[in-house]
């Protein structure tokens, strides 16, 4: 059964129904009367020529036709909300939400310095960190469940406007002890037999393993997976293996006694950020200045 020939209003009904389970209940939702509600509900099913509901004593159920129709409507309600959320935010200067994830926790640290600032600016925006889009924000941006999306990669998919924000320079890190650590910097060949201790995601999503071990056809002896910026210092400290971080992310951890950072290469190993955002003829202002601010975090 297609969607053809409805209104919203149709579709809000069969939802309001199908969760609700009685007429009763589901009028109260949308605040018209049961009987209206009763004859709107008959006019649909004459218009599609089915029955979308039964009816009993206990309450209603959904026919096949009506679970098909109301999955239909959730899709459609669901799309026409982000829409809503989309033009309002892009009509309203001053005032909007603000989605963000990026592939790191480790960029959570710095964040919140930042929003503090923007809510000078613009206090009736709000910015929400989603942590759970956190390690792959592209796809939950593509999907519309976020503004921004802040990643080490430059995304390619056409609907995405990409801006450069910094570079950072990516540095390993050794305990004191380690044969490495009195280097003045490190090459690809000397990871060859190293346990290299890296974030819980693919290889082909880090940069040290694209542009930097890749290209010199170079494996690590034996790599670990690792959430937590914080885990693999200490891990690190501890003589387990050695790690490669933002020279940012570990600068206050660094110490002669216990952690080294040694570069990758002379003049230092640069990694550039960037932040993806949907393609779009209108923009609120605050969604750039908030590309702004990030882009002065270095």
């Amino acid at each position: 059964m297609a969607c053809v020939n409805l209104e919203i209003r149709d579709l809000r009904l069969v939802q309001a129904i199908a969760e609700e389970g009685t007429m009763t209940r589901a009028g109260a939702r949308l605040h018209i009367t049961q009987s209206a509600l009763s004859h709107q509900l008959t006019q649909l099913e004459a218009v599609l020529g089915v029955s979308l509901f039964h009816r009993a004593p206990r309450g209603m159920t959904l026919t096949s036709a009506g679970e098909e129709l109301l999955e239909c409507a959730l899709q459609v309600l669901a799309d026409l909300k982000r829409a809503e959320d989309r033009i309002k935010a892009a009509g309203n200067f001053e005032r909007g939400v603000l989605r963000i994830a990026t592939e790191c926790y480790t960029c959570y640290h710095w964040l919140p310095a930042r929003i503090k600032e923007y809510h000078e600016r613009f206090p009736d925006v709000e910015v929400r960190i989603v942590a759970e889009a956190t390690r792959n924000p592209v796809p939950a941006l593509l999907a519309g469940d976020l503004e921004v999306a802040i990643t080490s990669h430059r995304p390619l998919q056409p609907s995405l406007a990409v801006r450069e924000l910094f570079d950072d320079e990516l540095v390993a890190i050794l305990p004191p002890q380690h044969a490495l650590a009195s280097r003045s910097r490190l090459r690809p060949a000397d990871f060859a037999g190293e346990h290299l201790i890296t974030y819980s995601v693919p290889p082909e999503q880090l940069t040290l393993f694209q542009e930097y071990l890749n290209p010199a056809r170079v494996k690590p002896r034996r790599v670990s997976r690792v959430d937590l910026t914080e885990a693999m210092i200490e891990m690190v400290k501890a003589g387990l293996g050695i790690a490669v971080l933002a020279r940012w992310a570990v600068a206050r951890h660094l110490n002669p006694a216990t952690l080294k950072a040694v570069p990758l290469s002379r003049g230092g190993f640069q990694r550039t950020w960037y932040a993806a955002t949907l393609k779009s003829k209108t923009r609120p202002v605050w969604l750039d200045a908030f590309l702004d601010l990030l882009a002065r975090f270095a």
